[in-house]
């Protein structure tokens, strides 16, 4: 029997597969900063950037698909044309 993956793991693998396509599809660029069993903190540039809409963006999509993989985690998210040191870009 194969264990379930990490948390981490499958908060990644939203991310990647699922948030990342969702955010190019509308012309903006998401970045990881930072993951663990807990939670993820990601960054919106490009057409996200200062868009008003991000805060519904974050509760009515990014959080809910988060915590369909990990229930509890939290999703912490930043905006603008500066890109956090360390981050790193998701997608393309």
């Amino acid at each position: 029997m194969t264990a379930p993956p990490a948390p981490r793991d499958e908060i990644v693998r939203v991310v990647k597969e699922v948030l990342a396509p969702l955010v190019q599809a509308d012309g903006g660029e998401l970045y990881l900063v930072s993951v663990d069993d807990i939670g993820v903190t990601l960054h919106l540039a490009g057409r996200f950037s200062g868009c008003p809409g991000n805060t519904l963006a974050r509760r009515r999509v990014l959080e809910p698909l988060i915590a369909s993989a990990v229930p509890g985690a939290y999703v912490t998210m930043t905006t603008g044309p500066l890109v956090p040191k360390g981050a790193q870009r998701v997608g393309v």
